[in-house]
């Protein structure tokens, strides 16, 4: 339950149609098999005491007596555990059969919710033995207990925020106006449905897509059981297709016709955290939904659901490849608009031989397809200064050839060096100074030869640089349009990857040019080289940029701590990092995240391509001066801390001290007592 995860499972057991005596105990080893598994939240399929099948057996009195019987039983098992578990069977109330869930928990029934939609068409017939649940809450004697009963009863956690359970009963899920809607806006963050949902051809893609849907459209997640082996087959056959999704995923999904035990974790504090930021999300004080409470064990779940490296990379091939041209399009289309509006003719940008160069040529080379305007138009500037190699000036070179741009190679070493003499800086210090002075000078030529040939300069920064303000302030901070600024950076690599792939024969020389610039170090090239080669390698001074990216997406998108960024990244990327070198980073991340919002705060145009970004007229607004404490002090026993020295990379040093004062035994405040970390990070 650490971090907001709560383990579930569903479940089919092997039942024999009319036979709640057996079907009780083939419960009670599933449930047992739960247990072992720590699940906290047990679904199983619709009426699953008797079996969905039985026809015109369910008015027979004899079978609703042995299914109190059986329900009994598993009451019985289920004391001791806290596991809210919820079981299908048929239920007598005031002369009228219902179809209904029990709620059960440690012995005790905590409610009977009945389906409220029946179906009586196509191969269902369920009119003919039971009547419509009602959502008014009423109460009725179960073995022995006084039990709400009611198609709106909530089993909200006491110690787990957030979490609030919500039923429905399979065909509840497939009408127009699903019980789940009202119990979404009452609260529940969670849905379970029973069901026996038969087998034709294709109906597991539409049941698929139907819970997926729903989990996104409500918000929640959603835990769906169907009966399985066993079931008559006499007209009809039951798969046992479990799926347990949250807000759009599928996070498991149980193989037909194996009759398995499905398991997944769901993160309730992320569905929370999608109500607060989806402010089209309305709850409704609903009078009519009545709270149950109910208390689970706290420990700590443990995770198996997987968590992707790359966020904004799409895993499916295909999916990726389709997304590569959407966000090209989504770029140059942004450009295009800039060009119609301002009757610019040119169009100016730094080429460097670097994948964000690249990626911002290529994008201008489409708006100027679309357009209709010449290439030639295009103005590649490479300004060659003291970092620059050989393979990345030949490469911005050739790039711009390639693709039919004006070539313009202004050195800057002359006009660094007199700047440099002027301000009296020591070309041998090889400090933030020396790089920024020479970032700066980049920009000035540029503006200049915009504002020269009726221009706008193309910002090439990407939003994992922007987020750790790994730029120079007024340096390649700025531009006129950055055609960059929604594309992380491991966006940027697969997106020049797709340009590469998609070349035509006739673009063979663009196509080798892509892959050198991808199998190039990432560098700002401010520093000297060493033996020809890039000497200041971007991630070797802030961290890898996947890991970061990582940092970012779970940061903004779903709202996360450190603590539990920590956890979600040690599981993603096990094997590759040590937890030593994710928290070390995180903390690099954190602190860089915060102090360099004043460079988020003035950022030039550019459009958004994702679910996340950091423009501060859209998804981040944010102040500038925001402290980062609360962040960087939170406690994970996990989370390694560094204790008396700077972080890698670090020129100048901060200052450490030891927080005292209530915090956990290990933990390492900071504080800085001089301006920057790293050479490009601050301009404080």
């Amino acid at each position: 339950m650490k971090d907001g995860f709560l383990k579930v499972a569903a479940a089919a057991p092997k039942i024999r149609v009319a036979d709640p005596a057996w079907n009780a105990q083939e419960i009670c080893k599933v449930l047992d098999a739960c247990y072992e598994q720590h699940a906290k939240l047990i679904v199983l399929p619709e009426l699953c005491l008797t079996g969905y099948t039985c026809q015109d057996l369910f008015l027979q009195e004899r079978l609703l007596e042995e299914s109190l019987e059986g329900l009994q039983t598993v009451l019985e098992h289920t004391k001791g555990h806290d596991a809210l578990t919820f079981v299908g069977l048929p239920f007598e109330k005031d002369g009228k059969l219902y179809n209904v869930a029990a709620a059960v928990q440690d012995g005790r029934i905590l409610g009977l919710v009945p389906k409220q939609n029946i179906p009586n068409y196509g191969e269902f017939y369920e009119v003919r033995h039971f009547a419509a649940g009602s959502r008014e809450l009423s109460e009725v004697e179960v073995l022995g207990q006084t039990v709400p009963f009611g198609g709106n009863l909530l089993f909200s956690c006491t110690n787990l925020k957030g979490l609030v359970v919500g039923c429905e009963l399979c065909e509840d899920v497939w009408v127009m106006d699903p019980p789940s809607t009202v119990l979404a806006k009452a609260g529940a963050t969670v849905i379970v449905n029973l069901s026996a949902s038969n087998e034709t051809v294709g109906k597991d893609t539409y049941r698929k897509s139907l819970i997926a849907a729903t989990s996104a459209r409500l918000l929640c997640s959603y835990v769906y059981a169907s009966a399985g082996d066993g079931e008559s087959t006499q007209d009809l056959v039951f798969s046992g297709h479990h799926m347990i999704a949250e807000n759009g995923s599928v996070l498991a999904e149980a193989a037909r016709f194996e009759n398995e035990t499905i398991f997944s974790e769901l993160d309730v504090h992320k569905i929370c955290h999608e109500r607060r930021r989806m402010s089209t999300f309305v709850p409704e004080n609903t009078e009519h939904c009545v709270r149950i409470g109910f208390t689970l064990e706290k420990e700590e779940t443990r995770l198996t659901r997987t968590f992707v490296q790359t966020p904004f990379v799409p895993s499916d091939e295909a999916l990726k490849k389709e997304r590569c041209e959407q966000i090209l399009s989504i770029q140059a289309h942004g450009l295009k608009k800039r060009y119609e509006h301002t009757g610019a003719q040119t169009a100016v940008i730094g080429v460097s031989g670097g994948l964000d160069s690249t990626l911002a040529l290529l994008v201008t080379a489409r708006a100027f397809d679309l357009l209709g305007k010449s290439r030639s138009d295009i103005i590649a500037v490479t300004m060659p200064c003291f970092g620059t190699t050989n393979r990345t000036y030949e490469n911005a070179c050739r790039l711009a050839q390639t693709l039919g741009a004006k070539l313009v190679e202004v050195n800057i070493r002359e006009a660094v060096q007199v700047h440099f003499r002027d301000i009296g800086q020591d070309m041998e210090k090889h400090d933030v100074t020396y790089e920024n002075g020479q970032a700066r000078e980049r920009t000035q030529v540029l503006m200049d030869l915009a504002n020269r040939s009726n221009g706008l300069v193309i910002g090439t920064g990407d939003m994992s640089e922007l987020a750790l303000g790994w730029a120079t302030y007024n340096g390649d901070h700025m531009s006129m349009y950055g055609v960059n600024v929604g594309v992380p950076k491991t966006l940027v690599r697969h997106l020049v990857a797709y340009c590469a792939d998609t070349c035509s024969e006739n673009e063979k020389v663009l196509c080798e040019v892509l892959l050198d610039v991808l199998d190039t170090p990432v560098s700002p090239e401010l520093l000297p080289p060493e033996d020809g080669k890039i000497s200041q390698k971007t991630e070797d001074l802030v961290g890898p940029y996947e890991l970061h990216d990582f940092f970012l997406y779970q940061l903004l998108r779903c709202g996360f701590g450190p603590a539990k960024i920590y956890r979600l990244a040690c599981r993603a990327f096990e094997g590759i990092y040590s937890k030593e070198t994710i928290g070390k980073w995180l903390k690099t991340f954190c602190r860089r995240f915060f102090a360099q919002q004043f460079k988020r705060s003035c950022l030039p145009d550019g459009p958004k391509v994702g679910s996340v970004a950091v423009s501060p007229r859209g998804d981040l607004r944010m102040p500038s001066d925001a402290s980062r404490m609360a962040w960087l002090s939170e406690s994970a026993a996990s989370w390694i801390s560094c204790r008396n020295k700077p972080p890698i990379g670090c020129r100048i040093g901060l200052r450490w001290r030891e927080c005292g004062a209530g915090q956990s035994p290990g933990y390492a405040a900071f504080c800085s007592a001089a301006s920057i970390a790293c050479s490009r990070s601050c301009d404080v």
